[in-house]
């Protein structure tokens, strides 16, 4: 039976991350999704809503909503752990990390490493999902739900470089002393280390909304980019049609294009 102290944190980041929803037009730069290894679809939408909240969406069944940016569970049986790719690991923000890492401890998630408090920054945790992904809980009041995908790579600067270069995100300074590039309210972060290629690993890859995949195709190759995949259309589960493409980021992130 669920605790008081999970159900109200539970609560509590559910409210936060579907405030911003409705009537809203999203502008770009936007992260669209993140794509995320798993054996059970099913399993893994309720698991992630179960712990972060998320909204179920009517264009296809094995994804979540948070903000602008989608989780899109991937049926795959042979997922690698994301500790030590390009795509090391997610964020999520809470009102009360304490409480809601007692929450997680009731409920049998694996806790990687305790809370801290990192003076300057704000608290913060590791947990595992039951499928290798790696996620950061974090408190900073700043900014609720869905906070960062953070990123491995020999260079972080370059790689940062690449990402607000390509995709035009806003560099910034989390807390002023992280640097990062914030995407519809997502922060991209970049920790340095020797990394594997993203894909086949439980954060498979990150995707990026464009207005014109043609065009923005075209622009990435005179850029000298190279792309894995060439731009086709897919259809998804509700019958909506989406247009993609995927490309090499850095320290063998795999990135996709989406036009939705």
């Amino acid at each position: 039976m669920r605790t008081f102290a999970r159900a109200f944190a539970y609560a509590c980041v559910a409210a936060a991350i579907a405030a911003p929803a409705a009537g809203q037009t999203p502008v770009l730069p936007i992260l669209d999704h993140i794509h995320l290894n798993v054996p059970d679809q099913a399993k893994a939408v309720e698991w992630y809503q179960t712990h972060f909240g998320g909204t179920t969406m009517t264009e296809a069944p094995e994804r979540l909503m948070f903000g602008d940016t989608r989780l899109i569970f991937l049926k795959n049986d042979k997922g690698q752990p994301s500790s030590g790719s390009a795509l090391d690991h997610l964020g999520f923000s809470f009102a009360d990390l304490d409480a809601t890492m007692k929450a997680f401890e009731a409920d049998g998630v694996k806790v990687i490493t305790p809370v801290r408090d990192v003076a300057g920054l704000f608290k913060l945790g590791f947990i595992e999902d039951p499928w290798g992904t790696r996620i950061e809980v974090v408190q900073d009041a700043d900014k609720l739900g869905l906070h960062h995908v953070h990123l491995r790579g020999p260079d972080p600067a370059a790689t940062l470089a690449f990402y607000k270069e390509k995709f035009a995100g806003d560099m910034a300074k989390l807390k002023g002393r992280l640097d990062g590039v914030r995407l519809s309210g997502v922060w991209l972060l970049v920790q340095k280390g020797d990394a594997a290629p993203s894909e086949g690993h439980a954060i498979d890859h990150i995707g990026f909304r464009t207005t014109d995949l043609a065009a923005k195709t075209a622009e990435l190759k005179a850029q000298t980019v190279t792309f894995t995949t060439e731009p086709r259309p897919l259809k998804l589960a509700s019958g909506t049609m989406v247009n993609f493409a995927y490309l090499e980021g850095p320290a063998g992130a795999k990135v996709e294009l989406v036009q939705r």
